[in-house]
């Protein structure tokens, strides 16, 4: 399974915490279990950014999978993730640069090289990412700017990879490949990347939940938080650890790793 990325909404909805612990306590009147996971962008090098996203993990207990970029990435980072015991490495791109021309929208995986020449690099990151965190390092693709092209994503198990996260609900293709995409993203990224605000942040975690269980979307897709650490104020922070806190506390909502949602296709089920 895999899916055509998709962009956070400009008009996401809109709701409470209320409305969450709603939400999940209609999982668990269902005896259904809410699975959901945490990727993370833009890793590079050891900073204090991360190493407060590291320690947020650790408190909470919910596994953190962080998307590195290769072509820039410091080998301190690996002693960082080797020390973390909760985080598993997928691959963001190779150097997310933008190939994309004016006014197409950003994207390094896009159309506007051949694909056969982005599989190369993304190849490449493959190996970059395997011989700096072994296992740790997962076959999974996440494309920069949640943009990739039909052609690349055609080429990647071919490549390697076994994996694609993008941003919004999956849908189902001919490419034989686990995707697990995220759906939460607290960052207002048209707005000098403040925080969103929890009415439009929480709106978005208690739409896909909803539609998981109602099954307008796939309800065996576990519901994704994406952050951000390099860029997120102190809004974004505090929303993260509450949302975190939270849901680790609710008997209807499980956090899974990364290992986990990609291994195989059941393991993340929405459980009846």
């Amino acid at each position: 399974m895999t899916a055509t990325a998709t962009a956070p909404s400009d008009s996401p909805p809109r709701a409470g915490w209320d409305a969450l612990t709603a939400e999940l306590d209609a999982w668990a009147a269902a005896g259904r279990t809410a699975t959901l996971w945490w990727r993370d962008d833009d890793a590079i090098e050891p900073t204090p950014a991360l190493d407060r996203m590291i320690a947020l993990s650790v408190e909470t207990g919910a596994p953190l999978a962080l998307a590195v970029i290769p072509a820039g990435i410091k080998a301190s980072l690996a002693s960082v993730v080797d020390a973390a015991s909760g985080v598993t490495v997928l691959q963001h791109g190779w150097s997310h640069t933008n190939h994309a021309a004016p006014p197409t929208k950003k994207a390094e995986l896009g159309a506007d090289r051949p694909a056969a020449a982005v599989l190369a690099e993304l190849a490449e990151g493959r190996s970059v990412l395997e011989r700096r965190f072994g296992p740790r390092a997962l076959p999974v693709l996440v494309p920069p700017w949640n943009r990739v092209a039909p052609g690349v994503v055609a080429g990647l198990p071919g490549a390697g990879f076994a994996g694609l996260s993008v941003f919004g609900p999956r849908r189902v293709s001919t490419v034989n490949m686990m995707c697990v995409n995220t759906h939460i993203d607290p960052v207002a990224w048209k707005d000098g990347k403040r925080f969103l605000g929890e009415a439009e942040s929480l709106g978005m975690a208690v739409a896909h939940l909803r539609a998981r269980r109602l099954g307008a979307v796939d309800a065996a897709e576990a519901t994704g938080l994406l952050t951000h650490h390099l860029v997120m104020d102190g809004e974004t922070w505090a929303f993260t650890a509450r949302f975190l806190t939270m849901t680790r506390r609710h008997p209807a909502a499980r956090w899974l790793a990364a290992e986990t949602l990609f291994a195989t296709p059941s393991a993340a089920e929405g459980h009846r």
